[in-house]
């Protein structure tokens, strides 16, 4: 069971600004003051944790594309 609906973007927009998992856990931390470890982004791009409306902003301003984006697809700038 899928716990997210933005997993599969967050890992292409990290991909795509050349992050790794750490990098991106470490950006959440210092520009959002948001721990999220390097598992527990991984459990995001899979789907199997949960991101709050907080999360969700954050790892949309971090990887610099749309929380509408990471939710539906929509639109990947800001």
């Amino acid at each position: 069971m899928r716990l997210n609906r933005c997993g599969k973007r967050v890992k292409l927009a990290r991909v795509e600004k050349d992050m790794k998992q750490a990098e991106l856990a470490a950006a959440l931390s210092v520009d959002h003051g948001i721990e999220i470890n390097q598992k527990g982004i991984s459990n995001i791009e899979v789907g199997e944790k949960r991101v709050t409306d907080i999360d969700l902003i954050a790892l949309a301003d971090v990887l610099g594309v749309s929380a509408a984006w990471l939710l539906y697809g929509d639109k990947k700038d800001k």
